[in-house]
């Protein structure tokens, strides 16, 4: 039994703990942004986008004063990680190579994951699923697993589908190569471990949007954005503008 569990940052966290809710680790400083309802890791680098972004910077937000807005767009966009993975078939993946020029939505997870990243999935599909054909053979959805040791390659093969849509990428390998490549865009995730008889895998819950222009991050998603949302931003993603 594995379950997503909220740590005590080292930042300060006012908003809880309960199972299912990650709040992001931050490389170097903490932004509150309310258009995703959690305290978001956006700390930026110096252009470098192989190495973790060291320099204090926080990234500026455009759209924030719109309550109604669950995306974030950043005015400072990440680049594409430089992550190089193994897929659900088997074969190696190179994000940057077989996303670029791509309209692609990434995020970070775990198959034993007890809701919020389901849910995610399920979310991204059912809202994929009302964008005419065209679009939807665009869209790349990347789910990069926190939990490689149990997150085979078959496992993600089989939870996949079954959690949001058969097209979907599903991405494991080495812990630490994982790990360096959520740490490029802002994300946190911490190596699995267990407590009594449940494996904990913390990990930011953003599912970051990334550009078919410009192969850059721009948009941020909270685990709080739902079908309705993200089937209103789709056809605009997928043209690389602004939701």
């Amino acid at each position: 039994m594995s379950a997503e569990k909220t740590p005590t940052p080292d930042f300060g966290d006012t908003t809880g703990s309960r199972p299912g809710r990650r709040t992001p680790l931050i490389i170097a400083t903490v932004a509150i942004v309310a258009a995703i309802g959690v305290t978001a890791a956006v700390g930026l680098g110096d252009g470098d986008s192989d190495k973790a972004p060291a320099n204090g910077a926080v990234a500026v937000v455009s759209g924030g004063d719109d309550p109604t807005k669950v995306a974030t767009v950043l005015d400072r966009p990440y680049a594409k990680p430089n992550l190089v993975l193994t897929d659900a078939q088997g074969q190696k993946f190179d994000l940057r190579e077989r996303t670029k020029g791509k309209p692609t939505l990434l995020y970070f997870g775990y198959t034993h994951c007890p809701d919020v990243c389901p849910m995610t999935m399920s979310n991204i599909a059912i809202a994929k699923k009302q964008l005419p054909k065209a679009d939807q053979d665009k869209l790349e959805v990347v789910f990069v697993t926190t939990d490689p040791e149990r997150d085979t390659p078959a496992e993600l093969a089989k939870w996949l589908p079954a959690a949001g849509d058969p097209s979907f990428t599903g991405l494991t390998g080495e812990f630490a190569t994982i790990q360096a490549g959520a740490r490029q865009i802002g994300i946190g995730i911490d190596p699995p471990k267990k407590e009594g008889d449940q494996v904990i895998s913390m990990h930011g819950a953003q599912v970051v949007a990334f550009s078919p222009t410009t192969d850059q991050g721009y948009v941020l998603y909270g685990e709080d954005a739902g079908v309705d949302d993200y089937a209103k931003d789709l056809p605009k993603l997928i043209k690389g503008e602004n939701p």
